[in-house]
Formats: structure tokens, C-alpha cells, sequence
């Protein structure tokens, strides 16, 4: 019989009635045309009648069963084989640790004061010592299989930055699987013919004509149907059976051979089952868990045409997550549909009159039904369990039956209580709700495009970027930036008291000329002005990682700030006017796009030329920034004035060797009456090692010549003498305050 699934009866709501009244006369079986054409041809001939159009047969039989559809979503769209394998990986180790490890890690987690208690703390550490590695496996090996199954639906969802992604993501996936669905159903529906043939259906006979499509308009009459589905048979002289598809029954050779009221019985069912459209309930249920559905049919498929303990065994070890899957989740919930169709579809022949056939079917196969008692045979099964099915058949009558007497009363069957009509699933509040969602999520993404459009588009960025730049704004600028790069510009005062100083000029005239997508980058060729000259530079975006409002992913800046290096040892330099601070070592200062300006500061000893430095977005300025001082023209006299006071107060003294100068008198162990005279001052050379240090030389060509005078202890007496000196001098330049002060440098 049918194995799909049907809404079940709501024999509770109808009235149980015990009608007195003579029953009619049944109808007689038509002269039919065994070979009457399809009364509804077209690419979905055969397809149930009483609905207004294909469509609504296709939508009532995919909205019947709602369980069997959450089953099957969420075990194949949630990777629940794979949780279940992680859960059950995790659980085994952990369990297995916690085994031998369990005993000491709860004994170390006891308290001194119970653990040196008498008698108390020996008994809680002994009992822990014995029974802490059974616990703590029991207890470790459950909570690793909660995190073990709930891991791999949450790293599903990892890459969602708050609930409205999170939403969106789940609404993703549901059309998703909602559009395998009802595509598989379509191929299943279409295909319908072609596939049952290749699976052996064939044809009748025209003997087989004969005998049972009488039968089938019979029943069809009876239950009021106009049409009846395109009828096929399988060879199969063992089973008698009979099963239903959209538009198609195919019995079993073996059934001919039954009496025909048992034929009529099950044609019935079998009709109930094709009216009210169960095979597309069971389609669209394996089209929503159409991924898990194809790998179960692997080892469904090994075990039923290798049927031996040791493939079992194999295909149980490299499949049993799967097999499990859909073993507890997804057949559970679906066949409870299931096997309330097939009680729905008893009725069918209660309604033909043909009750004893049917009766009679269900008590000769009692011997196909097992033992009820296990998960398979009761929760998994398709078929309710024969005698409650045949205890269903005592408890109904059909309207024209007339009760016999002193028997309990029973309810009456109708067609409409079959097919519920011509679109038993009411549509029409659910429509109106549907609707008004649906509008309300097309004006609302109607407005999130346009307030993404507006703000977060990367024109956005680019134009908000060089605004902040055009602002001097250092804040604003930040915001353009990636958190991390924002957050260093945020803290850095020499940034901020460079780009508002009034040295420095941003770009200008800003034209963005393409924007280049690839992902979540994206390039931007702009077009500006700076230094007075029209420049173009690419900008280089990334999506942000975090959304706005949850909602909205915006774009931020890359490359947006550039880091230059300063020589070591810069005394006085300024970037824009702002003094940066001096270090022994090379060092990198953050810098926006835009025209700067190098100096020093200014001091009596030197001058630096301003240098213009161009910073474009993206781009390292490789080379490093250095103030290059140049002596001042009037600090040479200074400098040459300080020099010959230097020189003179030396040679004021009246010693061999006047302290702290550049030179003194050598072979006149006794020399008396010295005076030292200048006859020619040095010509210096000073060379600048900062902005307010130079070096004095005297060059080879430029030196100087000193003469001293006295007399000495000779064998003739006192004699007078005369030596002179090359004079040349050494030192350094410093600037105290506004004064230079000159520093000599003498080798005592």
C-alpha cells in the first residue's frame, strides 16, 4: 500500500451517526472502454482531480506535512551527521580522560579543611579515589556531546556579526532548501512515467485490462472521482501489493490472482492515497533533505543488495552518523504523517463498500508484521500495526450501510471527509499574513538598500575619507580608517597637530574616477589636486568585518595612513610647523595624504630650507626625512670673533703652555720672561652637524702662526729667544638660548 504521508482524520470531529434509514442501491459497475484515453492529457495527465489547477495540487501536498519537512531541514541544511559524529568523537575522549584522570582531579578539587577531617575526609576521598573516574566519565563524555552538537551548528553561523545576520543567514538556507524541494518534487512529478519503467512497471495486458480496470473506475465512481490515475504493473507473482505515485498505480502481478473484492479494497486505498496527494508530501520531504537523503541511499543500497551480516557491519562503521540521522530524526517525524495516511486511506474502502475485502488483505498479512515493540517497528514504521488498523475499520461505516442490529453505532465516512474538499489546506489568512510580511519586507529592504546606498556604498568612504582630510579632522578621519588603524590615529598628537597646522595643504578637488569590486576589497582610481598639481592615486578598500546596526557592512580605508622615517639624532625638526621629538634612533611618524612641509627650528647658528614632501594615499615615501641646516651668514662672524678671544686670552698668559690652548712652548726646560704674540689668526672652517651644532676646523691652508719670546739660563748667561708655531683650532659650536657659545677642543 501507499507509503506517504497524508494529514491526518479528525474522526474526533464528526458526529456518530446510526442511520435507520433503507440504503440505496448500490451503483453498478459501468460498461467501461478499457481503452478510454486520459481524461485530463497534458504534461501532468493523471494527475488527481477536484483542484482547481496543478498548482494548488502541488502546494496543498508540500504544505500537508510540516514535521517531516523541519526533520528533514534541519538534519541535512545543519550538518547534523556531522554534529553527531563531533559530538560523539568528543564525548569518547573525553569520557575515556576523565576515566583515569577523574579519581585525582576531583580529589584535588576537595577542600583541606573536609579532606584533614577524621573519618569524614578519609570516606569523601576514598569514595572519590574509587568512583570519581566512572563520574567524571559520565559527566565529561554527556557535556562533551552537547558541545560537540551544538559546535558545528554554531560554526555554521560563526561568520554572522548579530541577530538580524543571523536571520538573514537562516532565511538564505530555508529558500534554499525550500528550492531543492519543490525542484525534486517537480522532477519526481514530470519524470514520474519514465521513472517507473526503468524501475520494471510496465503496461497492462489486455487481460489484465480486463480484469481490473472495471474494478478501478468502480471504485473511482464510488469515491466520486471523474478521473483515475494511469494504472501499471510490476511482475511480481510472491507479493501482492499495490502503490501509489502522483499520477501513477502500480500493482503486483501477484495481486491479480486475489478475489476481486480484495482487488476493489485495495484500489480503493490506493485511490484515497492518489487523490489526496501523498506522494508530493513524501517528494517535497526527500527534496527539502535532498544532501542526506542522497548519502543514505549509499549504504541503504550496499546493505539491501549485499544482505550479510559483515556489510552491515562495514556500512554501519563508515556511515552510522548518517544511518542514526535519519534513523531518530528524520523518519521519526515524518512517518508519524505517514501512518496516518495510511488510516485515512482504510476509509477509501469503507467508502466503496468493499470493508470485508479490505479486512480481509489486513488479517492474511498479519504474517508480514513483526514485533511492534521496537524503534523500528513502531516509531519508524509506515504502516500502522494491522489490528489497530483493523480495529479503525470496526468503529466506521459508510452512509448507505445500514447497521446491524444491536451493534454499537458507528461513524459515518464521506468523501468529503477524505479529500476535504478541493483545497483542503486553507490558505487564506496565512495569504493575507504572507502578504502583509511580504510587503513590509520589500519596503523595508526598499529602505535599507537606500540607507546602504546612501552611507555605506565605498563612494561613501572615499569621499567621507578625503572630506576628513579637507576638514582637518582627526576624529572624523578615524572613522574612515579599520578600527586598528583608527585607533592609532586617534592617539597620536603629532598627527593631529600636523594636519591642523596651516602648513600643511590636503588633496583638493576631488573626482573619483572608477571603483573596482572583488569581494569585500575593492579599488578606487581618484583624481585630486595637491601642491597645485593634478594628481591620481588608487585607494584601497576593505569591507568592514563587524556591521552597523547589524544590519549594514560599510567600507573602510586601507593604506589610508602612511609612516615615514626620520634619521636619527634630528634636532629642531618640524613636520607642518609641529617640533618632532629627538631620538638616537631611526623613527617612523604616522602622515596623511597631501603636501607637506620639512623644517627646523629657527636659532642664531643656522637655517634650514623648507622641503615639500607629497604623501599620496597608499604610497611608502621611502626616503627618510632629514633637515639639512644651513650656517647662518652672520653666525660666521660670531663664530670667527669668539675664535680670536679664545686665541688672545691664550695668549694673555705668560706660561710655557697656557691651560687650555692649542699651544705652548717645547725645549726651554727654564724659559723666564714669556709673551706670547699672534702674528696670524687661523682661518676656521665650520661644518653644521645639526641645526644648532657646527664643528671649527681649521684647514691646512688656513692655519695660523703664533710667536713667543723670553730668555733662558745659557753657559754665557741669560740669553733671550724667539720661536714661532703653527696655529690651528679646533672645537664646537653650540647655540645657548640666542647666543653661540664656542667650546675649543685641546689635547692636554
Amino acid at each position: 500500500m501507499q507509503q506517504n504521508a497524508v494529514q491526518p482524520s479528525s474522526d474526533e470531529q464528526n458526529q456518530i451517526v446510526d442511520d435507520p434509514t433503507p440504503p440505496s442501491a448500490r451503483p453498478s459497475v459501468p460498461e467501461v472502454d478499457i481503452a478510454r484515453p486520459d481524461s485530463n492529457p497534458g504534461r501532468l495527465a493523471n494527475r488527481p482531480p477536484g483542484y482547481p489547477n496543478a498548482l494548488v495540487w502541488l502546494r496543498v501536498g508540500i504544505l500537508r506535512d510540516w514535521r517531516g519537512v523541519l526533520g528533514s531541514f534541519v538534519a541535512a541544511w545543519f550538518y547534523v551527521p556531522v554534529a553527531l559524529f563531533t559530538a560523539v568523537v568528543l564525548a569518547a575522549v573525553a569520557g575515556l580522560v576523565l576515566a583515569f584522570t577523574g579519581g585525582s582531579v576531583f580529589v584535588d578539587q576537595v577542600p583541606d579543611e573536609i579532606r584533614d577531617a577524621p573519618i569524614i575526609g578519609g570516606l569523601v576521598s576514598s569514595f572519590l579515589e574509587q568512583s570519581g573516574g566512572a563520574i567524571g566519565a559520565f559527566v565529561g563524555a554527556g557535556l562533551a556531546f552537547l558541545v560537540g552538537l551544538l559546535l558545528v551548528p554554531v560554526l555554521r553561523f560563526s561568520g554572522a556579526d548579530g541577530a538580524v545576520s543571523v536571520l538573514t543567514q537562516l532565511v538564505g538556507i530555508a529558500a534554499a532548501a525550500i528550492v531543492v524541494g519543490v525542484l525534486f518534487t517537480l522532477y519526481r512529478v514530470l519524470l514520474e512515467d519514465r521513472l517507473l519503467r526503468v524501475s520494471g512497471a510496465r503496461d497492462l495486458s489486455r487481460r489484465e485490462k480486463e480484469l481490473v480496470i472495471p474494478i478501478l473506475y468502480e471504485c473511482a465512481e464510488r469515491l466520486g472521482l471523474p478521473a483515475v490515475p494511469r494504472l501499471l504493473v510490476e511482475d511480481d507473482l510472491v507479493s501482492t501489493n499495490a502503490r501509489t505515485y502522483a499520477r501513477h498505480i502500480v500493482v503486483t502481478t501477484g495481486l491479480l490472482a486475489d478475489p476481486r473484492d480484495e482487488i476493489a479494497a485495495l484500489l480503493s486505498h490506493e485511490l484515497v492515497h492518489w487523490r489526496t496527494g501523498d506522494e508530493i508530501t513524501s517528494a517535497f520531504v526527500r527534496g527539502v533533505g535532498l544532501p542526506l537523503v542522497l548519502v543514505h541511499a549509499v549504504p541503504t543500497w550496499l546493505m539491501r543488495r549485499f544482505p550479510h551480516p559483515a556489510t552491515n557491519l562495514f556500512v554501519f562503521l563508515f556511515f552510522w552518523p548518517v544511518l542514526l540521522t535519519m534513523k531518530y530524526l528524520v523518519q521519526p517525524l515524518h512517518r508519524a504523517d505517514v501512518r496516518a495516511a495510511e488510516y485515512r486511506a482504510d476509509l477509501g474502502a469503507v467508502v466503496t463498500g468493499h470493508t470485508e475485502g479490505l479486512r480481509a488483505v489486513l488479517e492474511r498479512r498479519r504474517s508480514f508484521e513483526s514485533g511492534r515493540s521496537g524503534w523500528d517497528e513502531a516509531v519508524c514504521a509506515e504502516h500502522p500495526p494491522n489490528e489497530l488498523r483493523l480495529e479503525r475499520l470496526e468503529s466506521v461505516r459508510a452512509g448507505d450501510d445500514t447497521p446491524a442490529p444491536q451493534t454499537p453505532p458507528r461513524r459515518v465516512v464521506d468523501t468529503e471527509e477524505l479529500f476535504g474538499g478541493d483545497d483542503p489546506v486553507d490558505l487564506r489568512r496565512p495569504a493575507v499574513i504572507g502578504g502583509v510580511a511580504l510587503l513590509s519586507f520589500c519596503l523595508l529592504s526598499s529602505l535599507l538598500g537606500v540607507v546602504q546606498w546612501g552611507f555605506f556604498r565605498p563612494e561613501t568612504s572615499v569621499e567621507g575619507y578625503f572630506s576628513a582630510l579637507a576638514d582637518r579632522d582627526v576624529d572624523d578621519l578615524a572613522g574612515w580608517l579599520s578600527p586598528e588603524v583608527g585607533a592609532a590615529v586617534r592617539g597620536d598628537d603629532l598627527l593631529a597637530d600636523s594636519i591642523r597646522s596651516a602648513d600643511y595643504q590636503p588633496p583638493t578637488d576631488i573626482d573619483i574616477r572608477t571603483i573596482e569590486r572583488d569581494g569585500d576589497d575593492a579599488t578606487a582610481t581618484v583624481s585630486f589636486v595637491v601642491g597645485g598639481s593634478r594628481t591620481e592615486a588608487q585607494v584601497m578598500l576593505r569591507r568592514d568585518e563587524e556591521s552597523t546596526l547589524g544590519v549594514f557592512k560599510g567600507w573602510h580605508v586601507v593604506g589610508g595612513v602612511s609612516a615615514l622615517s626620520v634619521v636619527a639624532g634630528q634636532q629642531g625638526l618640524m613636520i607642518n610647523g609641529v617640533r618632532v621629538p629627538e631620538s638616537p634612533q631611526e623613527q617612523t611618524v604616522l602622515s596623511v595624504p597631501g603636501l607637506h612641509v620639512v623644517t627646523a627650528a629657527a636659532n642664531p647658528l643656522s637655517e634650514v630650507a623648507p622641503q615639500h614632501i607629497t604623501v599620496l594615499p597608499g604610497a611608502e615615501f621611502d626616503t627618510p626625512i632629514q633637515a639639512v641646516p644651513e650656517l647662518r651668514a652672520t653666525a660666521r662672524g660670531g663664530i670667527d670673533g669668539q675664535v680670536k678671544t679664545y686665541l688672545d686670552e691664550c695668549a694673555r698668559q705668560t706660561v710655557a703652555a697656557p691651560e687650555g690652548c692649542p699651544f705652548r712652548l717645547s725645549g726651554y726646560q727654564s724659559a723666564k720672561d714669556l709673551k706670547w704674540t699672534i702674528d696670524r689668526y687661523p682661518t676656521t672652517q665650520i661644518d653644521m652637524v645639526g641645526p644648532a651644532v657646527a664643528q671649527v676646523s681649521t684647514p691646512y691652508d688656513g692655519q695660523g702662526e703664533v710667536r713667543v719670546t723670553g730668555t733662558y739660563e745659557s753657559f754665557y748667561g741669560k740669553e733671550p729667544f724667539i720661536e714661532s708655531y703653527v696655529l690651528d683650532v679646533t672645537g664646537v659650536v653650540t647655540v645657548t638660548g640666542d647666543e653661540l657659545s664656542f667650546q675649543p677642543d685641546v689635547d692636554e
